[in-house]
C-alpha cells in the first residue's frame, strides 16, 4: 500500500524523492519504494526522513515502533495530569500560548473562559500579528451536537446561548489577520488547546462541566503517538467545519 503521509509531506515541503535521498544517505530508488510500495525503511533512516521533513516517525510509520517502544514513548508524552481544568495553573496557558511560534489551534465547544479573559485574547491577536497560525473552532450553536452537550451539563438551551455570546466576544480576535475560526457540529469528548508541540485535553464527562474535568498536559516527544491521536482528530473536525460569516 503507498504512503500517502510519506507523499504529502515531501509535496508540503516542496521536496522531490530524490532530495530527501542525498540528504539522508540513501538510493533515490529506495524512497520511491518508501512511497510507492510502501516499504518500511531502517530505523536510523525514519529518524533522517522524520527530521528532515519536520513531522513525526510515528504519524509516517504508525507501526515502525515495536509496541514497548511506542507505549513506552507514549507515556514520555505526559507531562502532567491535572484534576480539573480550574485546578490548571494560569500561568501555564499563559505560558502555553506565549512560547508557540508557528501554531495555536483551539477546539471547544464556547471556551468561555478564554473569551471572558482580555489578555489572553490581546496575547492570541499579538501571536497571530507575529505569524502564528491561529485557529479556534467553536460549536455550532444550532447544531445537535451543543443542544445535546447543553442536556448533558443541565444547562440546556443556555449552552447555545454561550457559544453566540463567545462568537460576539471574539469579534475583535476575529478581525486580525492570521485569525481563522469555524463552526463545527461534531460531538466533543474532549477540548483541545493546542501551541505547536504542547497539548492541553481538557476530557468531557457526562453530567459535568468541562471546568470540573480532568485536563491532560502532553508534549510531543519522538515516537510517541499520544499528541498525534489527538492533532489528527483536530484536523478531521476543522476539515469539515463551517467558516463563520464573513470569513
Amino acid at each position: 500500500m503507498p504512503n500517502e503521509r510519506l507523499r504529502a509531506a515531501l509535496l508540503q515541503r516542496g521536496v522531490t524523492p530524490s532530495d530527501l535521498a542525498d540528504t539522508i544517505g540513501v538510493d533515490a530508488k529506495s524512497v520511491e519504494r518508501w512511497i510507492t510500495q510502501g516499504r518500511t525503511p531502517y530505523r536510523r533512516h525514519r529518524y533522517a526522513t522524520a527530521a528532515y521533513l519536520e513531522v513525526d516517525e510515528v504519524y509516517l510509520w504508525p507501526d515502525a515502533l515495536p509496541p514497548e517502544q511506542a507505549k513506552a514513548a507514549s507515556q514520555s508524552e505526559i507531562v502532567e495530569i491535572h484534576p480539573h481544568r480550574w485546578s490548571v495553573p494560569p500561568d501555564l496557558w499563559k505560558r502555553l500560548f506565549e512560547d508557540a511560534r508557528e501554531e495555536i489551534a483551539i477546539l471547544v465547544y464556547s471556551g468561555f473562559f478564554i473569551a471572558d479573559d482580555p489578555g489572553m485574547l490581546r496575547l492570541l491577536a499579538d501571536k497571530a500579528r507575529d505569524g502564528v497560525r491561529v485557529r479556534v473552532l467553536l460549536g455550532d450553536p444550532d447544531s445537535e451536537a451543543v443542544a445535546q452537550r447543553g442536556r448533558d451539563e443541565g444547562i440546556n438551551e443556555f449552552m447555545a446561548a454561550k457559544v453566540r455570546n463567545v462568537i460576539l466576544m471574539h469579534r475583535e480576535l476575529r478581525a486580525v489577520e492570521g485569525t481563522e475560526f469555524r463552526l463545527h457540529g461534531t460531538t466533543l469528548y474532549n477540548s483541545l488547546y493546542r501551541a505547536d508541540d504542547q497539548l492541553l485535553v481538557n476530557t468531557h464527562v457526562y453530567g459535568v462541566m468541562a471546568a470540573q474535568a480532568p485536563v491532560f498536559h502532553l508534549r510531543k516527544v519522538p515516537g510517541g503517538a499520544m499528541m498525534n491521536t489527538y492533532l489528527e482528530s483536530f484536523e478531521k473536525v476543522w476539515n469539515q467545519a463551517t467558516p463563520l460569516d464573513g470569513e
